[in-house]
């Protein structure tokens, strides 16, 4: 029992905490004995697509062609392609008043992987760039995506999630906007040490020959999309001067939707992905994309529950002062996290007490993901998430 609960800590720490002290200490190595890669100011900028896979978003998607069109790149070097199929309100008349971009749209909602695949024979350039239709995008977004390309090395670049967040915010938008910044950090590690683990659909690109069709019912595309290119010995960079930006979910309850949504692809993708988790193909990929992804999507919720019952029977056992400590811990962490539920119903704004709370509602998504992937009643269609106005 006392080595099942310090092998259950350890892995918690290290999934949530301790791999990115690990990165940091391995990127601080790395740099004393190589230097990044140096990028030439002056080459010529690639020709891009950038595909936009809109549903239902007649709201957001006039503001959303003006951003595009208002980006600082080549117009003669760039396509912009919206589909907008299955969409029943006025999303595919709105694009069609556009000359600039290509509207792709029928009446039918086969899901976004299925959109994308539509659209890929209408790619004509040699950088295709991903960005969901609720996004903003700054206007250097796609010049600081490219020059990664120089490097012969990259087949992907993933761009940044930056969620709007108030001052006084509620536990979506505190909690999700804390979480993307760690993530943020973790990314520019990773792509430091090797290579990113993915790809956010807010915005990244890929190098249009590298990209290999996956799966109609893939629930996480652009993760998916980005891993494969991984496989194949490429790396995913990552670039934190281009970046998307969203608010966050209207409330908790659609954040949750959305994470036990992701959290279902993240199983799919974890059986699917059989290379990535292969050490002996890319030891260092796979050292990262079990660290940072493999772990949280899997083990990590159930240890947690795991580590609090066998540190109560520890505790009942013995008189040891450590373990009567962390348990007092877990025990002063979860009243947070039910303070921050009960604040959250009232509509009083303290962030303190929302990191637990959203802590903890990501780790119930991933099991709750779990179970509705092994059911079959994840969709690959995409859910879209009400958000903040």
């Amino acid at each position: 029992m006392i080595i099942a609960f310090w092998i259950s800590l350890f892995l918690i720490i290290y999934t949530f905490v301790g791999y990115g002290f690990l990165l940091l200490l391995l990127v601080k190595i790395k740099r004393l004995f190589s230097k990044p890669f140096s990028f030439n100011v002056d080459a010529e900028v690639p020709t891009v697509t950038i595909l936009v896979a809109a549903w239902n978003e007649q709201d957001i998607i006039d503001e959303k062609i003006l951003n595009t069109l208002d980006l600082d790149y080549p117009e003669s070097k760039m396509q912009i392609i919206f589909i907008t199929d299955g969409s029943t309100d006025e999303t595919a008349k709105r694009v069609s008043k556009y000359s600039q971009i290509e509207l792709l749209h029928e009446n039918i909602r086969t899901g976004k992987m299925a959109a994308i695949k539509r659209a890929m024979p209408y790619v004509k350039n040699e950088i295709l760039v991903f960005t969901d239709a609720n996004t903003f995008l700054n206007k250097a977004a796609i010049n600081e995506l490219v020059k990664h390309y120089q490097n012969p090395k990259v087949g992907a670049v993933a761009g940044e999630k930056r969620i709007l967040v108030e001052e006084l915010a509620d536990a979506s938008s505190a909690g999700e906007g804390f979480y993307w910044k760690y993530e943020s950090k973790l990314k520019k590690w990773d792509y430091e040490l090797y290579s990113n683990v993915g790809a956010a659909g807010e915005l990244f690109s890929i190098r249009t020959s590298l990209y290999q069709p996956v799966e109609s019912d893939t629930i996480i595309d652009d993760h998916m999309i980005a891993m494969r290119i991984a496989e194949k010995g490429f790396i995913i960079a990552y670039e934190p001067g281009a970046y998307a930006s969203e608010t966050s979910s209207a409330n908790v309850k659609e954040e949750l939707k959305r994470k036990i949504r992701m959290a279902a692809g993240g199983i799919q993708s974890i059986l699917r992905l059989k290379k990535a988790a292969n050490p002996f193909h890319y030891p260092v990929l796979t050292f990262q994309y079990i660290s940072h992804r493999v772990l949280r999507w899997t083990i990590t919720p159930f240890l947690l529950i795991l580590l609090v019952i066998i540190n109560l029977l520890i505790v009942l056992k013995t008189d040891l002062i450590l373990y009567q400590i962390i348990f007092t811990a877990q025990v002063l962490f979860y009243i947070l996290s039910a303070l921050g539920w009960f604040f959250e119903q009232k509509n009083i704004k303290i962030k303190a007490f929302f990191i637990p709370y959203y802590f903890c509602i990501m780790n119930y998504a991933v099991l709750a993901g779990m179970i509705r992937y092994y059911k079959k009643n994840q969709s690959a269609a995409w859910e879209r998430s009400l958000r903040k106005t």
